[in-house]
């Protein structure tokens, strides 16, 4: 049986998007905080890799560049709405956004904390379990930066964390 080459594409992008898009959606819901928005740019993300799917199959770690298209996304998204009037409390975390997502609730405010590019490091080095390098060239930045900023990612969440455990258990 013959099998065309866009079947086969089609077949590789689905087998990439069932793997992968738990993994990238947890990364990015752990950027962002939101469940909504990170499910928007997930679907934005993996729409544009179907679109250039022959150069994204080719990428080291494709689902790196899934997160990093869905970061890019929302700066994106981001700087078109940024003369918009806010409406006081609407862009609050809510804790029941990682409902369905198996992230912990009080993880997420604790990550919300974290400057930008420490959120970034945490959900590629962590939620994806990419190595230093990989990570470093999906942010653009050096692999000791990379190590850097997860480390004062980790002492911050630790130190936020335990704070909140200790008082749960003043409870």
């Amino acid at each position: 049986m013959l099998v065309r080459i866009g079947d086969v594409e089609h077949l590789e992008f689905e087998e990439f998007y069932q793997e992968s898009r738990d993994a990238c959606l947890r990364a990015v819901l752990a950027t962002t905080g939101d469940r909504q928005l990170a499910e928007d740019l997930v679907a934005e993300a993996f729409t544009r890799a179907w679109m250039s799917w022959r150069k994204v199959s080719r990428h080291p770690a494709p689902h790196a560049w899934i997160v990093r298209v869905a970061l890019n996304t929302r700066v994106t998204w981001w700087r078109r709405r940024r003369h918009e009037v806010a409406l006081g409390g609407h862009d609050a975390v809510d804790p029941a956004a990682a409902d369905g997502a198996d992230v912990d609730p009080a993880l997420l405010v604790a990550l919300r904390r974290l400057p930008r590019r420490q959120r970034e490091v945490v959900a590629l080095r962590v939620f994806l379990d990419l190595d230093t390098e990989t990570a470093a060239r999906a942010l653009g930045i050096a692999p000791g930066t990379v190590t850097a900023h997860l480390s004062r990612a980790v002492a911050a969440l630790r130190g936020d964390l335990a704070t909140v455990n200790s008082q749960e258990g003043e409870r």
